[in-house]
């Protein structure tokens, strides 16, 4: 095993090099700057031992690290959208307020480990283990969890929105939650909330309580660049709080509200179009005005 570590801090540490050449050699020049985030973005990190290292905020999008360690790791605020982490150990490790969303997680272990208030859309976690993992606030919105183990798992007005089988172990596994949840059984899926969802996961042993959905307040916006302006915007998009959980939707040619990744790209700055925020009366003038012209 090669052990390598920052002088100056004591965790930037990388225990074990991946075998890629250019993934080694991104983690080596971080381990010389002391003050830099990791950014390791669509890089193979497969089999690398982080395990401890403060990865908090780090840019690992799209990174591979399949059957990498990060025991203990800190991924605090970790961009980790569309990562390959199948067969990865995160045990214990602090993935609070990460962004996950289309990752894969298939066959990992992330025992023990704090998932509060993650953002976990479209993930696949098939087969993995979450035992005793902390999921408050999570979002699991259209995740697959068919032969996951959530055995003592915590939830606390988490977002189940997810894809669960008669496989999926949710022994001991309590709080309060959202549906709906598809649920797979003898091949015949279906979907499941509320009461029916509270009894189908407390008869298998968990002690939740399956939440109302809750509604929450919308928020407008209108879009402007170069010759556009906030009275005069080249389109209109919103953001519904449901759940906690935030759903994003433009008001199209279509002439109807659509899901949309605008403001999530612009919160990456992803997006260089601007906005800003309008009362539902200037959302609906412009609805309006967009109808008339179009319907």
């Amino acid at each position: 095993m090669i052990e390598l570590s920052g002088i100056r801090d004591v965790k930037r540490i990388v225990r074990m090099m991946p075998p890629d050449a250019e993934a080694a050699a991104a983690l080596g020049e971080w381990l010389e700057q002391a003050d830099s985030l990791l950014d390791a973005s669509a890089l193979d990190l497969s089999q690398a031992d982080l395990s401890g290292a403060d990865l908090a905020m780090a840019l690992l999008t799209q990174t591979v690290l399949r059957n990498a360690k990060l025991v203990g790791t800190d991924l605090y605020r970790a961009h980790l959208e569309g990562a390959v982490l199948d067969e990865a150990d995160l045990s214990g490790a602090s993935l609070v307020k990460a962004e996950l969303d289309e990752a894969s997680l298939r066959g990992a272990t992330v025992n023990e480990a704090d998932l509060g208030s993650t953002s976990l859309w479209a993930v696949d976690a098939r087969s993995a283990s979450f035992r005793a993992a902390n999921l408050d606030g999570a979002s699991l919105i259209n995740v697959r969890l068919e032969g996951a183990d959530l055995t003592n798992a915590s939830v606390r007005e988490t977002s189940l929105k997810a894809a669960l089988d008669e496989h999926t172990v949710v022994r001991g596994l309590s709080g309060t939650l959202f549906g709906p949840a598809t649920i797979d059984q003898a091949g015949t899926r279906r979907e499941f909330n509320g009461p029916e969802l509270e009894q189908w996961l407390n008869s298998r042993g968990a002690n939740v309580r399956v939440l109302d959905p809750r509604l929450g307040d919308i928020t407008y916006y209108a879009k402007f660049s170069e010759g556009y302006s906030r009275g005069n915007p080249q389109g209109i998009v919103r953001r519904r709080m449901v759940n906690g959980v935030a759903h994003d939707e433009a008001f199209t040619r279509n002439l109807r509200w659509e899901p949309t990744e605008y403001l999530r790209l612009y919160e990456l700055g992803h997006n260089e179009v601007d906005h800003a925020e309008i009362s539902e009366a200037d959302a609906a003038a412009f609805m309006k005005n967009v109808t008339e012209k179009n319907g």
